[in-house]
């Protein structure tokens, strides 16, 4: 059964589309509602639904800065409103589908169907990624495995150079030149990297040991094989130092 949440300002059009939702079939259950956008957003950063019926118009925050204040999107967003000029800007914003109110019950059918169809698609994906994973962390031969960009990587940790931090994003760079761009701290990078061949010189920086060809003691930097010059910090040197 498909577990549906609705977030839309009015409340007529709200039970309407729940009357719709709910007799359309036995197959769709509505969780949760709300006029509040807030409230909405606060519901599903802790709950995931298999899919969110989302009005645009609506006070204080319209349906695509509600779709950019999600921080969990793990599920199909259909956007429900009165007015046909927002169905470009829906797609662009990745919704699902794009319903016109009055909601026609054949075209919500065609919507439920497009709903299941990508969450099939999807518990396929997870799957296989966990199985990938599984096998990954399982295997004599560990590879480091990152995320990036809607795709697993296998790397080997010869291929690392180093990485740099951004804030809240780091860069991977690989010896071929390669930049690899994640959407994690350094501190979740440098998890993933085995402890014996990788060290984090610098709150910015962790350097792949094997491919540091000289340290520069007294400017405090290394220089690695590629000739990238990389500074470690005061508080990183000593621990540095006995390490190497």
């Amino acid at each position: 059964m498909l577990e549906a949440v609705i977030v839309d300002d009015e409340i007529k059009a709200l039970e309407s589309l729940s009357w719709e939702l709910t007799n359309l079939s036995d197959e769709v259950k509505i969780v949760a509602s709300f006029t509040d956008a807030h409230k909405a957003l606060d519901y599903l950063a802790k709950n995931t639904p298999d899919c969110l019926f989302l009005d645009i118009e609506m006070p204080v925050m319209d349906g695509f800065q509600f779709i950019k204040n999600l921080t969990n999107t793990k599920f199909p967003v259909v956007i429900t409103t009165a007015y046909n000029q927002y169905a470009l800007k829906a797609l662009k914003n990745e919704a699902i589908d794009y319903l016109l109110k009055p909601i026609d019950s054949n075209d919500l059918s065609v919507t439920i169907e497009k709903i299941k169809k990508y969450n099939s698609r999807n518990y396929t994906a997870e799957k296989f990624e966990k199985i990938l994973l599984n096998f990954n962390s399982n295997s004599l031969d560990r590879k480091i495995t990152v995320n990036t960009d809607g795709k697993l990587l296998f790397l080997e940790a010869d291929e690392i150079l180093y990485a740099e931090s951004d804030g809240n994003y780091s860069t991977i760079f690989l010896a071929d030149g390669q930049k690899i761009v994640l959407t994690k701290k350094l501190k979740e990078v440098n998890a993933l990297l085995p402890k014996d061949s990788f060290f984090r010189i610098h709150n910015s920086f962790i350097v792949n040991l094997g491919q540091i060809k000289e340290f520069l003691k007294t400017d405090g930097y290394v220089i690695l094989k590629s000739n990238h010059k990389i500074p470690v910090s005061r508080q990183k040197k000593s621990d540095f130092l006995d390490l190497l």
